[in-house]
């Protein structure tokens, strides 16, 4: 291994690599175009760190000074390129490397002057660098290198076209590598199209073992619970980094604010974040200054927190793939994990599916409850090393104080409760097995010893139990749980009491025995008849022969079927002769024959003949010829000229030098326009003037190159002209 990769490993505490690791490092792969597949978590960053160092770094294991760029690292997302930078500096810093990101939501002028005063990688997003590269700003001539981080998601959001323009601006001599989780079809063929032909596939074991470092928990919850039972897994487990991934936006946003409420220290990480509240979000987490971070989908993809401890799917992803890469930012590089699935009861079925499709074991239980949090604060809290510190002089006189005013029981039960005023309290959840509380239908008691009363209103008074129950209790001085029946008749209605009610309730109503005036009340000696009491009318909607157009509608059975008739058997249709259908000539029509009359249609195969030419009866008078109006050039006709006669053109106020037949000036401005009125009858006959021939359609009135004459403005908003 290259010296300062070496020196640059050790300092960061690698003493062995991963497997992935180890084999794009082997020397009989130096310089070779790879397509890689590993897990996420497995080390890929630092992998095709060490597989392209050879190929960029000198014999010394350094680099020369900063120009034109030497490798290329393209990653799907602007957090994933970030981090991919971070890596890429500490692996070769050694070797005195600069790193030059062009990100999607950066300053591109900043990214530019980067580029023009040189540098050894760049990390960049497939928009971004396309951009620098069609503008100039980045020299391809140098590069030696080009690795694809996370191929199968870039062409998942429609990267394929960026891709293949950026390769194809690459020299042909180059090693390629493409690093991803899995290979579906597109990225088969992206690398048969820009590998070269002794490209090496490289697969790794922990591959086919999907994430044993992650401990997987399916949680059922009641169906109003998610929320509550989320809050109760972040306490459980107090972790010092834990995700909660959402679907929507507006999901990431409510989890966001009531997290932060309760106490929680919290960001939100999401597509509508700028790409700097993105990078302080993430920061935030990494420098401990914020535990929770509620995401969706856009922080799945190569976000690595060192210390992530929880994943907690809010929601249930939409596919296996999805939920492989969000758990996967956890249990990371040997580290253990947890991925806890929120499964509210009625996606269940769902949430097995998608554990089949991932191939991954959870074990199913139910999230945990108040006690158990509690239980687990007084674990952490008797675990905690402040236990074993040494006390020192100034803790020992305040404890020398403590002990002399409270006993050890109140200390410690005061230690307890400040304890737990610092932690978010936890939330009781109802039991997921259990129906919805809305859903569960009580069953009534039964009524006991009774007494029946009859009031004196019933349905032709439009009375109705929903307002004669609130009548009974208020006049009656009883509660609705005294009252049992209430049959509504059309003149009276039968109330149902309870026999140890009955006394009270006639007591409130006093000797006239009215609910209200004119509603009498009477006590009944029994029950009444159940049989002979009225139902309520059942509306059965508007008779058939009501409808519009005023005719029944025809009911099917057996009356309509004797009105009809019966109908006959099936035989009888088939043994009725069948009309045989007449045969018909298919000679051709000769052309202008019209057909015979019908008289003659049948008699014979010629049906047709010649069309008789039309003759018109000759008038006894003169001959009139028609109108004839001279066509403009190019055979257009004439538009101008009216039906029925010649046109007349008016003469101008004045008449000087109006010759017969020419258009007169009537526009104010002095500009020809068409004549007002036009006589037919004139016997003029205007001269025929070309189309095309504009200077001697018109003629300005008077002399001959005369200035035209205006006429005058009139009404009281005219404007004034200037005389001479």
């Amino acid at each position: 291994m290259i010296s300062t990769i070496a020196a640059a490993l050790e300092a960061q505490g690698y003493s062995t690599l991963t497997p992935v690791q180890t084999e794009v490092s082997k020397p009989e792969l130096i310089g070779r175009d790879m397509l890689v597949s590993a897990q996420t978590g497995s080390g890929k960053t630092v992998g095709f760190g060490l597989a392209i160092a050879p190929v960029i770094l000198e014999e010394d294991g350094n680099f020369e000074r900063a120009a034109s760029p030497l490798a290329l690292c393209i990653a799907p997302t602007r957090e994933l390129a970030m981090q991919v930078k971070r890596e890429l500096e500490w692996l070769y810093r050694p070797a005195g490397v600069i790193v030059t990101s062009a990100v999607g939501g950066m300053d591109a002028r900043q990214e530019r002057r980067s580029l023009e005063r040189g540098t050894h990688i760049v990390v960049a997003t497939p928009g971004r660098l396309r951009d620098h590269i069609m503008r100039g700003s980045l020299d391809m001539s140098a590069i030696r290198s080009v690795v694809l981080d996370e191929a199968d998601e870039m062409l998942d959001l429609g990267f394929r076209e960026d891709l293949e323009y950026i390769l194809g601006e690459a020299p042909e001599e180059r090693q390629t590598l493409l690093f991803s989780a899995t290979v579906p079809r597109g990225i088969v063929g992206l690398a048969k199209a820009y590998q070269k032909d002794d490209a090496v596939r490289v697969s790794t074991v922990a591959e086919r073992e999907q994430h044993a470092d992650i401990e997987y928990r399916a949680l059922r919850v009641a169906g109003n619970d998610p929320e509550n039972a989320i809050i109760n897994v972040l306490r459980y487990y107090e972790a010092a980094n834990a995700l909660v991934f959402c679907n929507t936006r507006a999901v990431v946003n409510r989890l966001t604010s009531r997290f932060a409420n309760r106490g929680f220290q919290v960001v939100a990480l999401s597509g509508e974040l700028t790409q700097a509240e993105r990078t302080h979000a993430l920061q935030a987490m990494r420098d401990g200054r914020a535990r929770v971070c509620v995401a969706t989908d856009v922080a799945a993809r190569g976000i690595d927190l060192p210390k992530l401890e929880l994943v907690v799917h809010a929601e249930l992803p939409s596919n296996a793939e999805t939920l492989l890469h969000r758990s996967g930012r956890t249990g990371r590089a040997g580290r253990k994990g947890v991925s806890a699935l929120i499964v509210p009861q009625r996606w269940s079925k769902k949430a097995e599916r998608l554990l089949g499709w991932a191939k991954v074991k959870a074990e199913w239980d139910v999230p945990p409850s108040a006690d158990d949090v509690l239980r687990r604060d007084e674990e952490r809290l008797l675990a905690d090393d402040v236990w074993k510190a040494e006390t020192t002089k100034d803790e020992a006189v305040f404890a020398t104080k403590l002990t002399e005013m409270y006993s050890p029981e109140q200390i410690a039960a005061s230690y307890l409760r400040l304890y737990r005023a610092r932690q978010s309290a936890p939330e009781d959840l109802a039991d997921p097995g259990s129906a919805p509380a809305s859903r569960e239908r009580k069953e009534r008691a039964p009524f006991g010893p009774s007494k029946w009363f009859r009031v004196g209103i019933g349905r032709k008074d439009k009375a109705e139990a929903r307002w004669i129950l609130p009548m009974l209790c208020r006049a009656g001085d009883i509660s609705k749980d005294d009252i049992g029946a209430i049959r509504v008749q059309d003149a009276e209605t039968f109330v149902e009491l309870k026999e140890t009610s009955a006394p009270g309730f006639k007591s409130a109503l006093g000797d006239a025995m009215e609910l209200e005036k004119g509603v009498e009340v009477t006590e009944l000696a029994t029950a009444p008849d159940a049989s002979k009491l009225a139902r309520p009318p059942r509306f059965e909607g508007k008779p058939r022969d009501d409808r519009k157009g005023g005719k029944p509608h025809r009911k099917s059975g057996p009356d309509s079927d004797a009105r009809r008739g019966p109908r006959p058997p099936r035989d009888d249709y088939d043994s009725a002769p069948r009309k045989e259908r007449q045969k018909t000539d298919r000679t051709p029509k000769p052309k202008g024959a019209v057909p015979k009359p019908k008289a003659y249609v049948n008699e014979g195969v010629d049906n047709y003949e010649a069309k008789p030419k039309k003759v018109w009866p000759k008038s006894d008078g003169p001959k009139k010829d028609k109108p004839k109006f001279d066509k403009p050039k190019g055979g257009k006709p004439n538009f101008d000229k009216p039906k029925g006669g010649k046109p007349k053109f008016d003469k101008p106020k004045g008449g000087k030098g109006k010759p017969e037949g020419k258009p007169s000036f009537d526009s104010p401005n002095g500009k020809p326009g068409r004549s007002k009125s036009r006589n037919t009858e004139s016997p003029t006959k205007p001269r025929s003037v070309k189309a095309a021939d504009t200077s001697k359609r018109f003629t300005p009135p008077g002399k001959p190159g005369g200035k035209p004459k205006l006429r005058k403005a009139k009404g009281p908003n005219a404007t004034p002209r200037r005389k001479g």
